[in-house]
């Protein structure tokens, strides 16, 4: 859905999911009544959340809010995208005018406890890393001492970025962003010498650039940022549906279950795990109000893990991404999902 259509209905949806809280409704039953999904997402972040040039948003981060619309409707195009910055995501949560936030989120201690929020899982293991301009001569983050540096405002990284200069009795100056296109203009524009996000966000950002080639993300990872989706503090129904609604895109690439072959293992598959998963057998959907194909509507918006992974912010496309931490258990990975039994 074009990222113009939130802009006419956020009011009213936000009215709505506040009346909701108040009276104690549901969010599942709440998404269903106002039949869309209200997602926050990045302002715009290449191969994670972006509107195309058609303003139909795409990326890692968009494919789980199209399972979670297909889990819940069936149908992956019922979602509002709401942009939302670093600083203004947790209370756009807190308030009820999003559904969920998947945007490039730290699980964090105090975003846990002390943010009203609680933390689904992890969809992409992460950490901090420094982007430079090739002609700077820097090959180690540890050759930045008294740089500027770009740094997004109410992030995990502006903590990370003063430990980290402290530890090696390193200064340097901050420039303050609030989003990443701003930290992209500021940082191109020369007006910092390096720029510090996850190292994701850095191969994202540096795929956009006119110039890739002349910019390199230095070696140095300083940090552990495992990025999920979180729900509000408290909400555990709704919090079930989104972190099984991730669990069947994880569970469905370790299967070997794909957008191509979905439909004939849900009719011959001999393995119980996948006649669960795919509602053949037992109907494991009714456990979080959902219809016994909600998994196989799920993984059938974008595919399974592998397949979304692959297709946003793999090896082959310009953010050039490898599985790393991010493959299946089985292949060295940290991917691992409860049974669904």
């Amino acid at each position: 859905m074009k990222q113009s259509v939130f802009l006419g209905t956020l009011a009213a949806t936000t009215l709505f999911a506040g009346m909701a809280l108040a009276q104690g409704t549901s969010t599942l039953d709440t998404v269903k009544a106002r039949g869309e999904l209200n997602c926050g997402v990045n302002t715009g972040l290449v191969g994670f959340a972006a509107p195309d040039a058609s303003g139909n948003w795409q990326g890692f981060d968009v494919a789980l809010c199209k399972a979670v619309a297909g889990a819940i409707f069936g149908d992956a195009s019922k979602v509002v995208y709401i942009p939302t910055t670093s600083s203004d995501r947790f209370e756009q949560l807190t308030s009820g005018k999003i559904d969920f936030l998947i945007r490039n989120t730290t699980w964090t201690f105090s975003r846990d406890t002390d943010l009203n929020m609680d933390f689904v899982g992890v969809n992409y293991y992460d950490g901090q890393g420094f982007m430079v301009r090739k002609d700077l001569g820097v090959s180690s983050a540890k050759e930045l001492n008294g740089a500027t540096i770009c740094i997004q405002t109410g992030t995990t990284t502006e903590l990370n970025l003063a430990d980290y200069f402290k530890a090696n009795n390193m200064t340097y100056t901050a420039v303050p962003i609030e989003t990443n296109a701003e930290g992209e203009q500021q940082y191109l524009a020369g007006a910092c010498d390096a720029y510090t996000t996850d190292a994701s966000g850095l191969a994202a950002t540096r795929a956009a650039f006119a110039d890739p080639e002349n910019h390199i993300i230095l070696p140095e990872i300083i940090s552990k940022e495992p990025l999920g989706p979180a729900v509000r503090h408290g909400d555990s129904a709704w919090g079930d549906v989104i972190r099984w609604t991730m669990n069947a895109l994880v569970a469905a690439e370790e299967f070997g279950i794909t957008s191509a072959n979905i439909e004939e293992l849900a009719t011959s598959s001999q393995n119980p795990e996948i006649q669960r998963l795919l509602g053949t057998s037992d109907n494991l959907g009714a456990m979080i109000g959902l219809d016994a194909d909600w998994a196989k509507n799920a993984i059938k918006a974008s595919g399974n893990y592998g397949e979304i992974f692959a297709a946003t912010i793999g090896e082959s496309t310009p953010i050039g991404l490898a599985r790393g931490l991010n493959a299946q258990w089985t292949q060295g990975g940290l991917l691992y999902t409860p049974p669904f039994r």
